[in-house]
């Protein structure tokens, strides 16, 4: 039996979800502003006005420390919303205009909104789409949009086992 490239890339999409409400079904806003590497690495922060900004950072080396779960939630919503942006909206959207929600409840609604509208989007969409470069836009141009599904279904992946290991490393610090 021969699955079409649709239908793969959404099961793919599925299990990288399962994976990511692992550990976001029980996560708590506590957990996502524990900081793993104490004063360091990647983190969120409440402004004066009430929003919740992300760090960026200017280098990915690894002497920056390791992001706490509320930067990698930020992350999640800031590439998703970003490729939804510049794929089916009006591509206009910028990093800074994307805050992290302030609670876990919030990150788990905007997640599940996002996840929505996406599964909706493509599958919304025949082979001959997938295969053009049309929606193409972001993070790269020139390659078939069925390679952007794959790549976020790669970051949905990689952020659930981000998510994980940070939560490893703070039952580990209770002990």
């Amino acid at each position: 039996m021969t699955a079409d490239l649709k239908s793969v890339l959404l099961l793919q999409h599925d299990m990288a979800w399962k994976l990511a409400s692992h550990h976001l079904d029980g996560l708590t806003t506590e957990a996502c502003l524990w900081r793993p590497g104490g004063d360091t690495g990647l983190h969120v922060r409440e402004g004066n006005d009430g929003l919740w900004r992300a760090d960026w950072p200017d280098h990915e080396s690894y002497d920056i420390g390791p992001a706490s779960i509320g930067w990698i939630t930020w992350h999640m919503l800031y590439w998703w919303r970003t490729a939804l942006n510049q794929s089916f909206g009006d591509e206009q959207l910028k990093r800074e205009e994307i805050f992290w929600p302030g609670s876990a409840d919030g990150v788990r609604e905007a997640l599940s909104s996002l996840r929505t509208r996406w599964v909706g989007a493509v599958s919304a969409l025949d082979a001959e789409a997938l295969g053009r470069d049309r929606l193409t836009r972001w993070p790269f141009t020139g390659r078939p949009f069925a390679d952007v599904v794959a790549w976020a279904n790669m970051e949905l992946t990689k952020s659930a086992s981000e998510m994980g290991y940070v939560l490893f490393l703070r039952g580990a610090a209770q002990v």
